[in-house]
Formats: C-alpha cells, sequence, structure tokens
C-alpha cells in the first residue's frame, strides 16, 4: 500500500469519527431539550388549572373583571405585525384653518432697475441731468463719458452706460440731441431745443 492510500484511509478515518461524533451530541440535545419541553409542559398546565380554579373562586365572590384567556403552546412562535399609525393621529387641522387656501410667503419685490424716470420727487430725473449736462458741454460727448461725469457729480446716484445711453437715444428721438459717428464711437450733442432757455420756458409761455 502507498503513502498516499494510507494519508486517504486516514482523513476518512478522522472524518468518520468526527461526523459519529456530532451525532452522538445532537442526539444529547435533543433528548435534553425533549426532557424539558416536557417539564415546562407539565408546569404550564398546572398553572392553567390554577387559572381556572381562581377564575371560578372570582366568580364566587362577585368580583368583575376583564376574562383572561390562558395561554396555549403552539408549535411555532407568532410574529406579531407592526402597528399601524391610526388614522387621525396626524397634525389636527383646526376648524379656522379648514377651507382656507394655503397662505403663501410674501415675495420679495425685484430690485428696481435704474430707468430714465427712475428718481426722487426732489431730484431731477436722469433725462434732466443728461440733458443739461450735454448743453454745458461744447463738444460731444460718448455716453460712458457722460456716465463717468454724471457719477461724479452725483455720487449718491449710480447709474449704467446702458441707462444713460438710452436715455441719449431717447434725446435724439425727441430733437433734443444730436448724434455723430466717429469710426465705431458714437458722440452726442445738445440742439438748439434742449436748451432750457428755449424749449421749456417757450412751452409755459404757450400754455399760458
Amino acid at each position: 500500500m502507498s503513502e498516499s492510500t494510507t494519508a486517504t484511509n486516514d482523513v476518512a478515518s478522522q472524518y468518520a469519527a468526527q461526523v459519529t461524533s456530532d451525532l452522538e451530541h445532537n442526539r444529547k440535545e435533543q433528548d435534553r431539550i425533549s426532557a424539558e419541553i416536557v417539564v415546562l409542559q407539565q408546569e404550564l398546565a398546572a398553572l392553567q388549572q390554577n387559572h381556572t380554579v381562581l377564575v371560578n373562586m372570582q366568580q364566587a365572590l362577585g368580583i368583575v373583571s376583564a376574562p383572561v384567556e390562558p395561554t396555549t403552546v403552539t408549535d411555532s412562535p407568532t410574529v406579531p405585525t407592526p402597528r399601524r399609525k391610526a388614522a387621525g393621529t396626524g397634525r389636527k387641522t383646526s376648524k379656522k384653518s379648514a377651507g382656507r387656501p394655503a397662505r403663501k410667503k410674501a415675495e420679495k419685490p425685484a430690485p428696481r432697475k435704474e430707468t430714465a424716470a427712475a428718481a426722487p420727487a426732489d431730484q431731477p430725473t436722469l433725462v434732466d441731468l443728461v440733458r443739461r449736462h450735454l448743453t454745458e458741454q461744447s463738444e460731444p460727448r460718448s455716453a460712458a463719458e457722460i456716465t463717468t461725469a454724471l457719477g461724479q457729480a452725483h455720487p449718491e446716484r449710480p447709474v449704467k452706460t446702458t441707462v444713460v445711453r438710452s436715455t441719449l437715444e431717447g434725446l435724439v428721438a425727441k430733437s433734443q440731441a444730436e448724434r455723430t459717428t466717429q469710426g465705431r464711437s458714437v458722440y452726442y450733442t445738445a440742439t438748439q431745443a434742449a436748451s432750457p432757455d428755449t424749449s421749456e420756458p417757450q412751452a409755459d409761455a404757450q400754455s399760458s
């Protein structure tokens, strides 16, 4: 017999001995648990009998209590079902709020953009400032130059070049300013109609 065959037989013998030992241990555990179950069943039967006697005595004495069913042994334990929330246990709605639409959050007003007419009542409008600045200049001015000059003269009223350019185009449309182009640059000058000495007083005189 070769050494490999001998080693295989030794391993098989070890496994066989281990399995035999495990089976013997399993039988002993079954016998032990079975004996404990018998004892527990006997104790439970005695408790159930005592319960019946106590209930009869309670009824004979006239004591009224909720009936309690004796515990019965089942083959497998019953897993309790998860508890559900009872209807109506959530947040209660008051009568005043019932039927009332949900109040929307007050929306913050959007910031007002600087426009030609956006100016306090006690201050001149942007149109007046731009027209006045043009009448005071002897040379054409671009929208960027006018914006810079107005920002320096009125730091409390910051304006944007795009707003000033729109204001200038409005004056051009009213013939109160002229537009000239030099290359890609656009310059504006005041016309005679933009002068407050020639336009507004005449309009007041005509209206009066």
